[in-house]
């Protein structure tokens, strides 16, 4: 896995994955950027939700669960002190369907958010990540 970094000017950067996709990250206008993208660390939230999400589906697949809708929000607390570390992380799990097993949902997130989840386990290390499972 990799990625390259350019700097683009002001502090705007597009990273470019292995893969070859691209994202642009800026700054706010606060701190010098054009808000151009979002920052850094909102990607690491974003990665989070990608990577759960992913597993969350694969698994439920496997169980033949197939929700009309998911989604997946992502809140954290970061210290105050530098450098400014994720604290708390909370994952919110939202599904609709009128056939989904609760105990099926609920062990695919079990199984994302325990085993499988890279990203998760990363995060966790320096944060208190905990997660819920609401329906819609």
């Amino acid at each position: 896995m990799n990625s390259k970094i350019q700097w683009n000017g002001s502090m705007e950067f597009t990273a470019t994955s292995g893969s070859g996709h691209e994202q642009v990250m800026d700054a706010s206008e606060a701190n010098g950027g054009k808000d151009a993208g979002p920052r850094p660390k909102e990607l690491l939230l974003n990665g989070l939700g990608g990577c759960t999400g992913m597993d969350v589906v694969s698994i439920l697949r496997k169980m033949r669960q197939t929700p009309k809708s998911f989604r997946i929000e992502v809140e954290a607390d970061q210290t105050e002190e530098h450098p400014m570390i994720f604290k708390k992380i909370h994952i919110t799990f939202f599904f609709s369907g009128d056939d989904l097993d609760h105990e099926k949902v609920v062990r695919a997130v079990e199984m994302s958010q325990t085993k499988y989840c890279g990203v998760s386990e990363i995060l966790r290390k320096s944060a208190d990540l905990t997660y819920e499972i609401k329906y819609e």
